[in-house]
Formats: structure tokens, sequence, C-alpha cells
């Protein structure tokens, strides 16, 4: 956990982990997205147009999404806008960002599906270097663990004082009654370890990380063998929410919202849903690829006209 990476020097600017790799991500996703346009016959002008829109957009649904479900979090309205603190929720971003995505496509009206197909492995590549954001930053933490890979954040940071919280007397742990500083230091001297920093936790946000990359690899692999525009894009809808669903599991910093799921499990399930759906009314619609077409289309222009013999 790192959330301030360093300062710059002289005017003393803190730089945040958290920020940092947000605006990374931005930049390899456009330069992902923007190159597999230019090879397959989409302008890549759209793509970087079209990735502010999503980003921007996805940004504001994130954070609205984490005000919304953890409004009890947030103590002033300046809070609602420090973003550089942690706070958005994948789920949102996307939502948001499908948004922002529609209304750029109602003014510059590129072949959607093909474009969505194009932006897929890009998500997967944001999901990847976002995610490693958070565990910098020290938020959504998993739980428990004992594994060799489980992580210890220090003392203060969001799953210490979780994991204090779980220790508190009953009026002091559901908030009932602010908690004292004789509560603080009873859990204190009776968990040793949580003197010196968390108790080990699972790294879900790396375990979020490498899926995140695997799910950019997967998408980067049946791109070129997609036989209708659209496919990749669905095939990332179905993949996200299952992996998503699975490492929600491992994660403690979410409550149950339904049926024994969280908020995000919930969701997982109506994705897929929607994801398989897309899915087969792909697959009912004919072969058709929109380089493919625009590669015969060339052809023919270019095709050299026969002279007649003299």
């Amino acid at each position: 956990m790192r959330p301030i990476l360093f300062e710059l020097p002289f005017i003393h600017w803190p730089i945040f982990g958290y920020g940092m790799m947000l605006c990374l991500a931005l930049i390899a996703t456009m330069w992902l997205s923007g190159r597999l346009a230019r090879n397959h016959g989409l302008n890549p002008d759209h793509v970087y147009d079209l990735g502010i829109w999503v980003f921007l957009f996805g940004i504001i649904g994130a954070r609205l999404f984490w005000v919304i479900q953890y409004r009890d979090r947030i103590d002033s309205f300046a809070e609602v806008f420090q973003i550089w603190n942690g706070g958005i929720v994948l789920y949102g971003g996307i939502l948001g960002g499908t948004i922002g995505g529609l209304i750029h496509w109602s003014r510059a009206r590129y072949p959607l599906r093909a474009m969505l197909d194009v932006l897929a492995p890009s998500i997967g590549l944001g999901i990847a270097l976002g995610r490693i954001g958070c565990f910098l930053n020290g938020c959504c933490y998993g739980d428990a663990c004992d594994l060799p890979v489980s992580v210890r954040f220090p003392v203060e940071s969001p799953v210490w004082w979780q994991q204090v919280r779980d220790r508190l007397p009953e009026e002091e742990r559901l908030g009932l009654k602010p908690m004292s500083e004789e509560s603080l230091q009873r859990v204190l001297r009776e968990n040793p370890p949580l003197r010196e920093a968390s108790l080990p936790v699972h790294p879900t946000q790396l375990y979020s990380s490498i899926d995140g990359f695997l799910l950019m690899v997967l998408t980067l692999s049946y791109y070129p063998i997609r036989r209708r525009d659209g496919e990749v894009i669905a095939l990332l809808m179905i993949a996200l929410p299952i992996t998503r669903f699975l490492i929600e599991f491992l994660r403690n910093d979410e409550g149950i919202f339904l049926a024994g799921m969280t908020i995000s499990q919930t969701i997982s399930i109506w994705m897929l849903m929607g994801g398989v759906a897309f899915w087969f009314w792909i697959a009912s619609q004919p072969r058709l690829r929109h380089e493919d077409q625009l590669r015969a289309a060339n052809q023919a222009t270019a095709s050299p006209s026969r002279s007649e013999p003299t």
C-alpha cells in the first residue's frame, strides 16, 4: 500500500498512486484500442474521441455508484469529489462509460459493434492497471487469509480499521456510538498483531488485476478469429461477470445486498445474462465483419482495368 507515490520537487505536490494508475490506464487503453482500430479498418480518431467520452462518463458513473453505495462513509460534501483518495466502483464505471460511448456514437455514427470489439481488450487492460491503483490505495481489500500470497496493510489503512471495528463492542461496531480510545486500546491489547499492521488478507486487488490481464489476452486472442462484429465484446460480457462473481467471495469490503450476495455479485448475474443473450443474438446474424467489407471494397477499387488488345 502506497497512497502517495512521491512529491514533485520544489512544489511538493503529492502524486497519488491511485490517480497515477488511472492516468496510466487511460493512456494504455487508448493506445491499444487505437492500434487495433488502425489495423482493422476503423478510424483511430474516433477511438481517441470515444476514449475521452468513455473515461469521463466512466469516472462519473463509478464515483456516483460508490457515493450511493457507501454514503455512510462520507462526512462532508467535499469528499464526494475527492476521487484521488479512492472510491470508484467498476460496474458504475462500465454503466457510465456505456452512456458516454452511446452519446458519442450518436454524434459520430461509426460501426458500433466493430468499435465495441476494438474496445473489449482495452477494458481488460484498464481493469488490470486500475486494480493496481486499488492495491496502492488499500481499498477493495480481501478477507482474512493464511495462504503464502496473503498481505498485510499498514496501521490505519481501510482494512486495518475494518478489522478493529469488527472487534469493538456491539454499539461501537454498529456505529450507534463513536469508537472510544479505550475500546481501541483494548482491541490492540487483545490482538497484538494489529499494533503493527492489519491481519493477513487476500490481495484481491492483485487477483482482479491478474484477471484483467487474462481478460485482455482472451479477447485479443479471439479478436482475429471472430466471425461477426460484436462477438468479442459479448465474450467479455460473459467472462468478466463470472470472474468478478468468484473474486467477490474473497473480498471483505462489501456487505450482503441480496440473497446472500454482494451488490457486485448481483450485478454480475444480470450482466452475465445480458452477455449470453447478446451472444445468441449475434450468432443469429449473418457472418459479417466491418474489416472484411472494407477490404473487399478496397480490392474492388484497386483492381486494374484490363486494356483491349491492339
